[in-house]
């Protein structure tokens, strides 16, 4: 196997894997089954199916890619980045490989041990844990073990719903699904393990589409500038949920470029991959669907050519975004009730997408011979919208950079979790001196975080390859470059006019880190490679060329380090695990757990359910010593021990001797506004318990 071929395969292993898993354990799960023998047993073969179809090759011997093209020198540098074949160096494919595994290592020595509930990454463990000891939703309540139901107890916590009966976790299951072998294999550590290991698959799956679409000589140049920014640092230090998204998209993107170069079945069956991969998106985050959307009018184009990969990409689409929405309102639907007001108009969108591309697709099968396709691609490649387009594309990236200067976000609150949010964009404006406005959303900036994160001189870059690749396009060349250049235009852009995240960093750069910090990326790489091959022609040497293609990679990196570096040996988030299991010790196998303070039941509530196995309740703030009084006899009767659990010893002591059972100290990642983060803030919690004696 030469170097090419051997890069081109094993950068999209991780995806075919991923597509492999959820494929089988979604099943199981629905049907309350999710269990290590039965989800083993079959995903050996679905994995070896899904690696078997999704490597195997049959190239086209025409290159259909570049025969488009109208200008020579364009289509000749076309042709010079798809050397995936003899000419790729084995020294690209061996740094691509170093990159990804030294930060492998790198992740899984700072990894934290985001376990107590207070962001997503904890609720994933949670939900993880879950699955991995049950392997079925939705959770009891266990009301038996308080005496039955009781108006002054209740079960939900933050990203734990109650929901008819039962607790419903928040959040769709394609994370926990991919997390849980982890908790299989070694406990919670096993699980979280797992972020790590994703991330490093993000940075091989990128340097796949960077060697595809750009040349293989500049994959380790895009796997070292993303493994080096600081939101991807930061994702895969946690379980957060766009590491697998992140996986599923750009491998989707690698093998439906792929399928354009295969023939006969070979190209349906990689379509048909590639369509699972990125509807499956949809599984992991709910959002994913507005990010797939121009997959299904590139789809929708194909089959108006009459082209059977549209119809095997449309089925893959249909069936990955089908089960991810399936799952959501079978399993998830108190989360999409709470995403209402966001999820609605998404998918309006979506249905008027579908609606539009299936009359594209009649409108343009009127004339079998695809002539009405040849004649409007005719009418963009001539005159002047090529050019204006690239200018377009300039003007819209510097409005978003003076975007501040003409608006500023704000967005009153109108639930009680905008209440929090709130009054926690208070307190980080009061710790930082900016004046204090609870509402401001800081949206206008997500420009400049972009700019904290990857780097002026690599924004430049982006923004004029972009403008490069609009002009190609319209000119009816680097076809290869559609699907990709759609969806991150499409997407990037919506997510920096709303980012609809709380604007803390650097949690709001999980935002970013989708598809806009990648996308970008690949358009700085893609300008990069169009510079080097340009000033080539000047009769530079081609050692010349390579130590000016070395230098340029290495500007382009002195901005992302200088603001991840502090990160990127920076350990947060550590001996949650030991903690939480010297609580679990202290707690005995007969405990009914009552919490009655609000911010250890919202930490720590599906903790004690999930990590310590016994049941566990809160008490509504309105419960009295008398409510107290008869929730200790009900459980009593039942034949457990009672255990009353909050923050304080003065908050347990009136129930009994008060003993704590946790007390951890830790740094946890500090939060800016205005500015790239950096520094940590302290972390410290307690937990008292006491038994109350018989009276």
């Amino acid at each position: 196997m030469n170097a090419g071929r051997l890069l081109v395969r094993v950068t999209v292993i991780p995806a075919l894997l991923i597509v492999a898993w959820l494929a089988v354990s979604l099943p199981l799960l629905m049907a309350g089954v999710f269990r290590p023998v039965p989800a083993i047993a079959l995903f050996v073969p679905a994995a070896a199916l899904a690696l078997w179809l999704g490597l195997r090759s049959r190239p086209r011997e025409d290159a259909d890619d570049a025969d488009d093209a109208d200008d020579a020198d364009d289509a000749r540098d076309t042709r010079d980045t798809r050397d995936t074949g003899d000419a790729v160096p084995w020294w690209s494919v061996a740094a691509v490989l170093g990159i990804t595994v030294a930060f492998l290592v790198l992740q899984i020595v700072m990894s934290s041990e985001q376990i107590i509930v207070r962001r997503d990454p904890a609720s994933y463990v949670q939900f993880a844990t879950w699955l991995a000891e049950h392997g079925s939703l939705p959770i009891p309540l266990m009301e038996q073990a308080f005496g039955g139901p009781d108006g002054v107890l209740y079960f939900e916590s933050p990203a734990f719903y109650q929901h008819d009966g039962a607790i419903v976790p928040q959040f769709m299951a394609g994370l926990p699904l991919v997390l849980t072998p982890g908790g299989w294999i070694g406990g919670t550590h096993g699980i979280l393990l797992m972020a790590p290991l994703l991330g490093a698959c993000c940075v091989l799956a990128f340097a796949g589409l960077v060697a595809r679409l750009v040349g293989p000589r500049w994959a380790p140049a895009g796997a070292l500038l993303l493994a080096l920014t600081l939101p991807m640092l930061y994702v895969s230090r946690s379980t957060f949920s766009e590491l697998p998204a992140i996986v599923l998209l750009l491998g989707g993107l690698s093998l439906m470029h792929d399928s354009r170069r295969e023939t006969g079945r070979h190209a349906d069956l990689k379509a048909f991959l590639a369509g699972l991969a990125l509807g499956l998106i949809v599984l992991v985050r709910i959002d994913g669907l507005r990010d797939v959307l121009p997959v299904l009018v590139f789809a929708g184009f194909y089959v108006a050519r009459m082209r059977w990969i549209g119809y095997w990409t449309a089925g893959g689409l249909l069936l990955g975004a089908g089960a991810g929405l399936t799952e959501g309102f079978t399993l998830s639907l108190p989360y999409l009730a709470y995403l209402y007001a966001s999820l609605a108009p998404l998918l309006a969108i979506t249905v008027a997408i579908l609606v539009a591309t299936t009359a594209m697709v009649v409108l343009l099968r009127w004339d079998r011979t695809g002539a009405p396709l040849r004649r409007a691609g005719a009418a963009v490649a001539r005159g002047r919208p090529p050019g204006a387009a690239a200018v377009l594309t300039v003007l819209v990236m510097l409005g978003f950079a003076l975007r501040p200067l003409v608006q500023t976000v704000r967005r009153p609150p109108a639930t009680q979790d905008d209440e929090m949010n709130v009054r926690f964009i208070e307190m980080i404006q009061r710790i930082q001196d900016l004046p204090v406005d609870g509402t401001r959303q800081y949206s206008e900036n997500s420009f400049h975080w972009v700019a904290w994160y990857i780097g002026v001189p690599a924004l430049l870059f982006a923004t004029f390859g972009a403008a490069l690749l609009v002009r190609r396009l319209m000119r009816g060349q680097s076809p290869e470059w559609l699907l990709p250049y759609a969806m991150i235009v499409w997407t990037t852009t919506q997510v920096l006019i709303r980012p609809g995240i709380t604007p803390d960093h650097p949690w709001a750069s999980r935002r970013l880190i989708g598809l806009v910090i990648p996308g970008l990326l690949l358009f700085t790489v893609f300008a990069s490679a169009w510079t080097v091959r340009r000033v080539r022609r000047l009769g530079y040497s081609p050692r010349a060329m390579r130590a000016g293609a070395v230098a340029g990679v290495a500007l382009m990196l002195v901005p992302v380090v200088l603001t991840s570096g502090g990160y990127l040996v920076t350990r947060t988030e550590q001996r949650e695990v030991a903690a939480v299991d010297g609580m679990c010790d202290a707690l005995e196998p007969g405990d009914s757990v009552v919490v009655v303070e609000r911010s250890t039941a919202d930490r720590f509530l599906q903790v004690v359910r999930g990590m310590c196995g016994l049941p566990a309740a809160r008490t509504t703030d309105a419960a009295t010593p008398d409510d107290m009084r008869r929730v200790i006899y009900k459980v009593r009767e039942t034949g457990r021990r009672p255990v009353i659990m909050a923050a304080k010893a003065e908050q347990v002591a009136p129930y009994g001797r008060p003993s704590r059972v946790l007390r951890l100290k830790t740094r946890q990642d500090g939060r800016t506004l205005t500015e790239p983060p950096g520094g940590t803030w302290g972390l410290a919690v307690e937990v008292w318990i006491a038994e109350p004696s018989p009276s």
